[in-house]
């Protein structure tokens, strides 16, 4: 199992059900060290990525501030290169890790 998944120490990220479907899809849930900023740092320079491409903006409605962030994570896993996986983009890893 190559495909991980690394998440806070948030309640909903620690529940049986959720490391149960994880597991099932086979993804292997990993929970960062409490306290430990360095761990959180991927996620937390993700939401600052997001934040700065949202701020660029005025959104008139809940609505049009959701499309713009289903726009942000769509390029984020489909179309921008990531140094750090071999200048793939994630869904090119998630791809080529479960075979599908």
């Amino acid at each position: 199992m190559n495909l991980k998944l690394l998440s806070d120490n948030a309640k909903c990220y620690l529940s049986q059900e959720i490391k149960d479907f994880l597991l099932g899809i086979g993804i292997k849930p990993i929970n960062g060290k409490p306290c430990h900023p360095q761990t959180q740092g991927k996620i937390e320079r993700y939401h600052r990525s997001m934040e700065n491409v949202i701020r660029l903006d005025n959104y008139c409605s809940p609505e049009d501030l959701s499309s713009t962030i289903g726009e942000f994570v769509k390029y984020y896993n489909n179309e921008r290169y990531h140094e750090s996986l071999g200048n793939l983009t994630p869904a090119d890893v998630f791809y080529e890790e479960t075979g599908k």
